[in-house]
Parts: C-alpha cells; structure tokens; sequence
C-alpha cells in the first residue's frame, strides 16, 4: 500500500513539475430577465508552486523505499 501511494505521490509531483498550473473558466449568470440571460465567463489559474511538487517527489520516494524495505 506504501509503494502504491508514493508511486502515486511521485507522478504527481512530476507532473506538478511539467504543468506548473492548472486554468479553468466559469460561467456565472449576472442577470435572468425572462427571455434575457446576461452571463459572465471568468477564468481561474490555480499555480502549483515548485516546492509542493518536490515536497511530494521526496515524500513519495520515500514511502517507495519504505514500501521495499519491508517486502
């Protein structure tokens, strides 16, 4: 289970690396006035900050060695 999760934990963290943010866009109604729907689009940028993603590279090394050490 410890080698599942640091696999896990480590693809994350590489893949934290190669995108380094994650946009996505939201549409809000403003105003619903009978057949007139005025709406907005906003778009959100979540950034993975470098440090998460090499936190989570050691932390999932770690449970993998963890992990092989016990088999």
């Amino acid at each position: 289970m410890t080698r599942i999760l640091g696999i896990i934990l480590i693809c994350l963290g590489l893949l934290g690396f190669a995108v380094g943010s994650i946009s996505f866009t939201t549409d809000e109604t403003v105003a619903d006035v009978g057949p007139v729907e005025v709406e907005s689009e906003e778009q959100t940028t979540i950034p993975i900050r470098p440090v998460a993603s090499g936190i989570a590279l050691v932390i999932g090394a770690g449970l993998v060695y963890v992990g092989r050490k016990k088999s």
